[in-house]
């Protein structure tokens, strides 16, 4: 019955995203690189990273950003840290697109909004722990987590962040961290 349920959400994900890029002209791929690219550093802007973020070919993600390109969406711009790298920005046009298309998720909030604090913990606490042991399984790939961090370590034996300089309450914990550095090996 969870792997019903979780299939239904994950479906329910689906139905939500492909609505929304089809009221726009896109495809689902297309606005989630679009809102990554908006929510995301320079770092991360570059066709092998956004291959290996959405588990696609660099192949797949080249044609996503060739469309985005001619749909003056994005533009590429040398890199300056590597040269056989671009940088993907978004143009004026994709910055828009991305407030534009980016709110389809927030469908779900309501759905959590009955839910009292500690199931709210619970229920992170678990989707964690899955995503996490999805990673380690080679399932999913690009993680920017707190378990696959560098920083992250036990301390007392509760989770720490050496960085941050504090212990990991599960309100801490983040999924998608602007300063993870990935763990090597």
């Amino acid at each position: 019955m969870i792997i019903a349920a979780l299939e239904r959400i994950g479906e329910s994900f689906r139905v939500m995203l492909w609505e929304q890029a089809k009221e726009h002209g896109l495809s689902p791929i297309q606005v989630q690189s679009i809102l990554f690219l908006h929510t995301h550093d320079e770092s991360k802007a570059t066709v092998t990273y956004l291959s290996k973020e959405f588990n696609v070919t660099k192949a797949t993600m080249s044609d996503v950003v060739k469309v985005l390109s001619e749909k003056k969406l994005l533009v590429k711009k040398d890199n300056p840290a590597d040269t056989r790298a671009q940088v993907l920005k978004l143009t004026a046009l994709g910055k828009k697109m991305a407030s534009a298309t980016g709110g389809f998720a927030n469908n779900y909030l309501r759905y959590l909004e009955p839910l009292s604090d500690r199931q709210k913990t619970s229920l992170k606490t678990v989707l964690l722990d899955m995503i996490y042991n999805l990673y380690k399984d080679g399932i999913i790939t690009m993680q920017r987590m707190c378990f696959t961090c560098v920083h992250y370590a036990t301390a007392n034996n509760k989770p720490f962040c050496n960085l941050l300089q504090i212990t990991l309450t599960p309100d801490h914990l983040r999924l998608d961290c602007p300063e993870h550095v990935q763990q090597v090996g």
